[in-house]
């Protein structure tokens, strides 16, 4: 089956994908409206079949990596309704996490915070279907809207309209080339997929494994510790090519970078100045791990020292040569990038805490290709695009190139929903949408 929009249904905005950048919209646009006299008519699809931000990894030990006060909307508007203190609030909980003592909630609670907020929303959220394309509808010669086919979980298609798209479908895993060919095996999942993937593993039954964590930042620091916390019987090697685990820079003076104010810096920079800018502080964001979990680790392995009972270990300098599947487990052949001396190790398990890429922007809006130049965006996050191109595209999280580092993060958000905000009320005009959102079925 397939279903389509009546014809007269236009929506001013959709957003693919509902995360924290698209909520933060969402928000910015009802703040707008007020200002504006009108509302735009605006719809967030999401593939998720309710609200959660990153729910598989969301392990008990996982802390947010940056203030509370970077949430949706306190740096531009801190009387929000939405802040994470009114949430707080809400909840009756603002002065137990004052008692806390800290500016980092648990990933748990920021979760919730975020579909607190997007209940607000629900009316204008669909939740359970996938964007698969976005393509051009043409009038006159000119593209004036955009059609956009999306497939919910048993398999029905969609198709709505819409003057304005904005992507912000978020990251896609990365899998290195030796693990493809494992991609329906559960012994080896992405970290994306942690809690999912530990449920089908004998640990859980509290059998004992022997598990690998691919990989040097964050995350794979945060599986490890997990596995280690929760399951006793699991032996853990972290696989990592860097000489050594490295500390995330966050201070003072080098977080100015992921002020709003420092997205004016590097895009008016010339593309090689924007690289270089983006190079020099690689070390905030990627491949890098908060300093108290470092020390955790190396106390762990400390104190196996003590013990003589090595349970786990921190492979440095290794380079993965050759993936085997075998009876016995996944064979994984490790290259010491020092030495040049190889060993064999047995897994039950692998886990791959190997980042992100941020491409399925390119695939969704590859039938716009034509009209758009490279998926370069200007200032306001609008892809430049040809003459005959009166549709908007706007990317969130897609833009580190052109806008910084903190383009993928949550430090720009509020700041970020605004500009689109304000750009889509310019380029929309001031006639507000008042078509019908209802959808009709037909055979397909």
């Amino acid at each position: 089956m397939s279903q389509t929009s009546s014809p007269d249904t236009i929506h001013d905005l959709i957003g693919v994908g509902f995360g924290p950048s698209n909520l933060a919209l969402a928000i910015a646009l009802e703040e707008l409206a007020e200002t504006n006299g009108h509302a735009l008519d605006a719809l967030f699809i999401d593939k998720q079949t309710d609200y959660r931000w990153h729910g598989n990894t969301l392990a008990t030990q996982s802390e947010l990596q940056i203030s509370f006060l970077k949430d949706l909307v306190s740096l531009r508007n801190p009387t929000s309704p939405y802040s994470f203190v009114n949430y707080l609030h809400q909840k009756q909980r603002l002065a137990d996490f004052i008692n806390l003592g800290t500016f980092y909630p648990c990933r748990l609670e920021f979760n919730d915070y975020l579909r607190w907020a997007a209940d607000h929303f629900a009316t204008q959220a669909v939740y359970g279907e996938e964007v698969l394309r976005i393509e051009p509808a043409l009038n006159d010669g000119k593209v004036d809207h955009l059609r956009l086919v999306s497939r919910d979980q048993q398999g029905r298609e969609y198709t709505r309209r819409a003057r304005s798209v904005v992507v912000g479908s978020g990251g896609t895993p990365k899998i290195p080339e030796a693990f493809r060919a494992f991609k329906d095996d559960p012994r080896v999942f992405h970290h994306s997929q942690y809690l999912a993937g530990l449920q089908k593993l004998p640990c859980t039954q509290g059998k004992p494994m022997r598990i690998a964590v691919i990989g040097s930042g964050q995350s794979a620091a945060e599986a490890f510790i997990d596995l280690n916390d929760s399951f006793p019987s699991v032996k853990v090697d972290m696989i990592l090519r860097a000489s050594a685990l490295k500390p995330a820079d966050d201070s003072p003076f080098v977080n100015e970078i992921f002020a709003p104010e420092y997205t004016d810096l590097v895009f008016n920079q010339p593309h090689a100045e924007r690289a270089k800018l983006v190079n020099e502080y690689h070390n905030t964001n990627y491949s890098v791990v908060d300093v108290d979990l470092i020390e955790r680790i190396y106390g762990i392995l400390y104190r196996q020292k003590v013990a003589h009972q090595y349970r786990h270990h921190v492979l440095c300098r290794r380079d993965i040569e050759q993936v085997v599947n075998t009876a016995e487990g996944i064979e994984l052949t490790l290259r010491d990038l020092a030495t040049d001396v190889r060993q064999t190790h047995r897994y039950d398990a692998v886990i791959l805490a190997t980042g992100y890429e941020r491409r399925s922007h390119r695939e969704l809006l590859a039938p716009l290709q034509q009209h758009l130049k490279d998926f370069e965006v200007d200032r306001d996050y609008r892809a430049l695009a040809s003459p005959e191109f009166a549709a908007g595209v706007y990317l969130q999280g897609f833009c580190e190139a052109s806008h910084g580092l903190s383009d993928t993060l949550l430090s720009v958000l509020p700041a970020r929903a605004l500009e689109i905000g304000q750009s889509l009320y310019q380029h929309l005009g001031n006639q507000a949408s008042n078509a019908p959102t209802a959808l009709r079925a037909t055979s397909a």
